[in-house]
């Protein structure tokens, strides 16, 4: 990924925290017919045999994912947060010399690592149990994986593959205005709130130290 200065985030727990809160990736792998890519929610792991943590997730027994790809090869899961276009008309230097132009801001996390494929319906049940668990936590009336029928759930367990990606490195990009003048940081922060668009504003606002 390419990665101007001023847009390195190289915090290893920022970066952790971006995945954990936004947990659906492109994973990218190389299968016999080039670069494939699944859309797959993975659960990062702070244990691990490295420093990065780990990423759990599982698939469709019936995905190629899981027979078709090179276990020397790193994988690439991406994970984005926010993102939204940028007016130059937002931009309080506009009026005064006109030197500006659109762009798109936005936040992403690059972990590559091995694939692991783990086909153990413990370590499954394991995975979904913790996943669900982390992301029904926030709701009035949790759902666990108990509350389906053991019949049903057994069922369901013979369909799918369980997936382990040991990271190996990060790389994080948060392009959110660093390289704008504090006037214009200032007038885009307004611009996006008025917008409806308060996470882009507050990822402006914290990258300029407002």
């Amino acid at each position: 990924m390419y990665i101007p200065k001023h847009f390195d985030e190289p915090r290893i727990e920022v970066m952790q925290t971006l995945m954990r809160d936004y947990p659906l990736a492109t994973l990218v792998t190389l299968s016999a017919d080039g670069l494939n890519a699944n859309h797959i929610p993975l659960h990062w792991v702070e244990a691990g045999e490295t420093a990065y943590g780990s990423l759990h997730g599982h698939i469709a027994r019936s995905n190629p994912l899981w027979t078709d790809y090179d276990p020397k090869t790193e994988v690439l899961a991406v994970f984005q947060s926010e993102n939204a276009y940028i007016s130059p008309s937002w931009y309080a230097s506009k009026p005064q010399t006109g030197k500006v132009v659109p762009t798109w801001n936005y936040v992403a996390v690059h972990a590559y690592g091995k694939l692991k494929i783990i086909d153990d319906p413990a370590w499954i049940r394991r995975q979904l149990e913790t996943m669900t668990d982390e992301f029904e936590a926030d709701f009035p009336e949790p759902w666990s994986v108990a509350d389906a029928p053991a019949d049903f759930t057994e069922r369901l367990l013979t369909q799918i593959v369980g997936i382990e990606i040991s990271v190996t490195r990060l790389q994080g990009k948060w392009k959110v205005s660093q390289n704008q003048p504090p006037e214009n940081q200032n007038s885009l922060i307004e611009a996006l709130r008025k917008s409806g668009q308060t996470a882009m504003a507050d990822l402006v606002a914290e990258s300029a130290k407002f």
